[in-house]
């Protein structure tokens, strides 16, 4: 067989052990578990922790729906303005006035310590505030979130009793907004590449090595908090949901993880250049900033999702049967696994045989984050920069 049509075998070979092997990644059936106890006899006290910086434009459309939580038991919503420039405290407790509901607490902590990262640094103070209510569950919910009237109330019984049938932390990947012509091309395949890395079955096994969550819809258990030191002990995570679970599992608990559908993020992302910034800020992070995991995560995606259309192509060009036969087969198995992940976003089947050129945006990304890194601009959001976080002192 010729260089071309070895390749092209090798990138199928990978797609079976993707289809089968790496834990049903691309199924979407994930969502939160239905118990027997759903309705428990007494429903725990929760604390809703909201940081939020500069985040005026979009909380008109998502505060309303914390404050409107239909929740049975004991429920009270902190949020946290991280140093905003907006005036995003002062709108909180106008929407609180407008709109009642649970009650509304706004803290202001400041600028954060060196070692802290601004968000772990306002849940640090929200959760502090929130414990002298003494709560028996956090909610830890980026300031984009929208939530159903009922999402509380879901998420709780979802998580179940005390116990060994209870989950520490269950969390829900919000759907993200898909309205924009770049949206529609990169926001299901970011979900569907976070569900590859961190399969959600994988995630939801008892016991299990791997662990993430999606920091926009966080359900904690306080006690399971306190076990595993949050958020001292992830305070310069940039990755900040996956750190979470994490230190949850290693201190013992359990952990559950799902696609939201009662959930959404409203934050738009209309242009390229909102997506890419989005993304490029953590991709190294999540390489651990390492040059040879670099090298070999662009290697890696060049054979998964651009070898199977470029050796299909090479192989009819140049007459090259196996060539044209593995690559064409490859592209098809990909094309088939991001298929669930377009029908659960509602977007057209026809977009999935376009994943590779998406995966090559993805791999750019990646490599312009590995290059701000090394400019010493590292993980820059809404003007804060963690390229090098300074140590924290050990409490």
């Amino acid at each position: 067989m010729s260089a071309v049509a070895w390749i092209a075998v090798g990138s199928l070979v990978v797609w079976v052990w993707l289809l089968l092997g790496q834990g049903f990644f691309w199924r979407t059936d994930q969502r939160l578990p239905v118990r027997a106890e759903a309705e428990p006899r007494r429903w725990p006290s929760v604390a809703v922790i909201v940081p939020a910086r500069d985040e005026a434009e979009v909380l008109p459309r998502t505060l309303p729906s914390l404050l409107a939580q239909d929740y049975p038991g004991d429920a009270e919503i902190f949020l946290v303005d991280d140093c905003s420039g907006d005036g995003t405290g002062a709108l909180a407790r106008t929407l609180a006035v407008r709109c009642g509901g649970l009650p509304l607490t706004v803290v202001s902590p400041g600028e954060p310590d060196p070692g802290w990262t601004g968000k772990l640094w306002a849940l640090r103070h929200g959760m502090a505030l929130a414990r002298r209510g003494k709560p028996e569950f956090l909610l830890l919910t980026d300031a984009d979130i929208a939530h159903e009237p009922d999402s509380l109330r879901e998420l709780v019984a979802a998580a179940g009793s005390e116990g060994p049938s209870g989950f520490d932390l269950v969390s829900q990947m919000a759907r993200l907004r898909v309205a924009s012509t770049w949206e529609r091309l990169i926001v299901p395949a970011f979900v569907y590449f976070f569900g590859q890395l961190y399969p959600f079955r994988r995630v939801n096994r008892k016991h299990a090595r791997t662990a993430a969550a999606a920091g926009g819809c966080v359900l904690l258990r306080a006690a399971a908090a306190e076990r595993a030191r949050i958020p001292e002990s992830i305070r310069q995570a940039v990755i900040d949901d996956v750190s979470l679970a994490r230190a949850v599992r290693r201190s013992g608990g359990r952990i559950w993880l799902g696609l939201a559908e009662r959930v959404d993020s409203v934050r738009p992302y209309p242009r390229l250049a909102d997506l890419w910034r989005m993304v490029s800020r953590s991709a190294y992070a999540q390489l651990r900033h390492s040059p040879l995991l670099l090298t070999g995560t662009v290697l890696g995606l060049g054979l998964v999702y651009v070898a199977p259309p470029a050796t299909l192509a090479a192989g009819l060009l140049t007459g090259d049967p196996v060539a044209a036969w593995a690559g064409g087969a490859a592209w098809a198995v990909m094309a088939g696994t991001y298929m669930p992940m377009l029908g659960y976003y509602r977007q057209s089947l026809w977009l999935a045989p376009l994943l590779p050129f998406t995966a090559v945006l993805y791999l750019l990304m990646t490599v312009d984050s590995a290059v701000q890194h090394y400019r010493g601009l590292g993980a820059a959001w809404k003007g804060r920069t963690y390229a090098r976080p300074e140590a924290a002192p050990e409490p």
